[in-house]
């Protein structure tokens, strides 16, 4: 891609940076604006920019151009300007032109700079300028010109790396990648609504709360001595409970909360228990990003994985920390949410791009774990999930360790059994799913050939010097589900939907109470769209979890947590107290 083809498909090529005030969970307040033309060399600068539309083009024959789109993008939002229709995020285009190198500089715009030998404002010149936007006006005018300065310098940098990336370009779906940013600023802007008054209740009361917290989950484990977790106690209660716990290479028990994720998936006994760790960590309620309308709201960090997955703070984001804070997510009055993902998504991604019919068969019949168990002999054709459920935990636990790249060790130690167990079970993957494991080796081996891996929307991997087998085998489930979930959310954008958060293999919604049947239907046939899209011919099932004011969201992993900590008196007191003043308040 050269500018001689830029000018081919396109009247103008619009560089654009904003600066803007934007507390945390708020919306941003545009400072200022420089924007230029990439054929005529013409350059826009405002000062407290106004107006009913953009002063450059934003329809299809002009492309807009910046560095983590949804940023200046939001700042459209904020003036009421409408959206441009071809949008390009270099910021996108660097991250997967340099998936798997290593970035010495990190990827902002400088580090993008830095990394192409270009050069770039000073660092801590731009921290104070960018300091200077962060604190909000009012401003001097010798404020307001070093700030247009800032500004300017940015669009300067933006010239620079659009030059160093054309040769790179593979436009087409870097339109996509663009268009996806342009719908993730609404969801950005739009938020996750909480139930505040219960926040603040917590936040108020944390620190004496944790204490009784430990206590009243503590009573199933005895694990806790105040509060410091006891290893021994631990060691003691796994036994007793007949479960062998992973340990490190020095013999001690691994009690990272990672393992305590996926051990929590085998035993569901243990949820509290994890909920409980994470939660009385490092967790802090106050990192909640939340804006004055009650809602969550934070960068999704999109393409931040090498995956191109989201990556968003998981402290800011209510999807992030211990399980049971979702519990805060509650639709405002006559509103309602919906929690609508695919099922088994990875599985049916491996199957339908292996080509292995009896892979694609099982996730078909809908349950495509128990259809392993029948599949491989360990069950009778007539097995269902109640008659069948310690053998599908098994072969469930079979099939994810796969796709997570487990080995036989690994998978023994998940399932409490030995390494030999854990051998059969990959053996019996193996011998029912030959094709998918003749793919997933030539995965590997091209990876390995060509230092190489490309998604089917073209976000690529490179393999470095010292590359991870299993990682790689994966990525293909992990980056063409992102693929799905970006293509899922322009889809849906397109068809009118609230979208309120993407969250891995989902995505939350919003409407008011009468339209949210429509809604999912029409976020199901979104998300069924986009898996055909990404792999033909064969559509990912959805399901979907309606709540309708004045319920609210929850999850079974941290449920039992949540109804504990509303149990505690000092919160039941506190709950009461606002309940009653609310009522006085509704009588006034």
């Amino acid at each position: 891609m050269t500018i001689a083809c830029l000018k081919k498909l396109f009247q103008a090529v619009w560089l654009v940076d904003f600066e803007f005030h934007q507390p945390d969970g708020e919306h941003p307040t545009p400072l200022c604006l420089v924007a230029k033309e990439v054929f005529t060399g013409r350059v826009i600068r405002a000062w407290n920019p106004s107006g009913s539309m953009p002063p450059y083009g934003i329809g299809p024959d002009a492309l807009f151009v910046s560095y983590y789109a949804s940023a200046d993008l939001s700042c459209h939002l904020a003036l009421g300007w409408p959206m441009p229709i071809r949008v390009l995020d270099l910021c996108a285009e660097f991250r997967r032109q340099v998936c798997g190198r290593s970035v010495p500089s990190g990827y902002g715009l400088l580090g993008a700079l830095a990394y192409f030998g270009l050069p770039g404002l000073e660092s801590a010149a731009k921290e104070g300028l960018r300091d200077l936007a962060i604190r909000g006006g009012p401003h001097t005018p010798e404020e307001q010109k070093q700030l247009l300065a800032y500004c300017d310098s940015d669009v300067v940098a933006l010239e620079r790396l659009v030059a160093a990336l054309l040769p790179h370009l593979d436009l087409p779906r870097a339109l996509i990648r663009g268009e996806y940013m342009a719908a993730l600023t609404h969801v950005e802007w739009r938020g996750v609504p909480l139930d505040i008054r219960r926040l603040q209740i917590l936040r108020d009361r944390w620190d004496e709360i944790k204490l009784t917290l430990i206590q009243r989950v503590d009573r199933d484990y005895g694990v806790y001595d105040g509060t410091a977790f006891k290893c021994d106690r631990f060691e003691r209660w796994c036994q007793a409970c007949g479960i062998v716990w992973p340990t490190l290479p020095s013999g001690q028990l691994a009690l990272d909360l990672k393992t305590f994720r996926e051990m929590a998936k085998i035993h569901p006994q243990l949820n509290s228990l994890k909920e409980l760790r994470s939660t009385v960590g490092k967790f802090r309620l106050n990192n909640l990003t939340i804006g004055r309308d009650g809602r969550n709201r934070c960068i999704l960090s999109a393409f931040a994985s090498r995956t191109a997955r989201n990556q968003p703070s998981n402290s800011k984001f209510i999807f992030g920390p211990a399980v049971w804070i979702r519990n805060l997510i509650k639709p405002g009055p006559g509103r309602a949410v919906a929690y609508i993902d695919w099922e088994q998504q990875e599985f049916g991604i491996a199957a339908a791009l292996s080509g292995d019919g009896a892979m694609m068969t099982a996730y078909q019949s809908g349950d495509p774990y128990l259809a392993f168990a029948k599949q491989a002999g360990s069950v009778p054709a007539d097995a269902t999930k109640e008659s069948h459920k310690a053998e599908r935990g098994l072969y469930k636990n079979c099939a994810l360790a796969v796709q997570y790249g487990m080995g036989e060790s690994a998978l023994g130690y998940r399932l409490g059994l030995s390494p030999a167990h854990g051998r059969e079970l990959l053996g019996k993957h193996r011998a029912t799913y030959p094709r998918f494991w003749r793919w997933s080796d030539a995965v590997q081996d091209h990876a390995m050939f060509h230092s190489v891996l490309q998604s089917t929307f073209g976000w690529r991997v490179q393999v470095d010097r010292d590359p991870n087998p299993r990682s790689l085998r994966n990525f293909a489930a992990q980056a063409n589900g992102a693929e799905m979930l970006r293509l899922a959310i322009i889809l849906a954008h397109r068809a009118g939907l609230e979208i309120c958060a993407p969250v891995h293999d989902a995505l939350l919604i919003e409407a008011r109470i009468e339209n949210i049947e429509a809604a999912v239907a029409t976020c199901q046939r979104a998300m069924q769209q986009a898996s055909e899209l990404v792999l033909p011919g064969f559509p990912l099932r959805t399901e979907a979890k309606i709540v309708r004011a004045p319920g609210r969201y929850s999850d079974e992993r941290g449920a039992k947590l949540w109804a504990e900590l509303w149990e505690i008196p000092v919160l039941k007191q506190a709950l009461q107290q606002t309940e009653n003043e609310n009522e006085q308040d509704g009588s006034l």
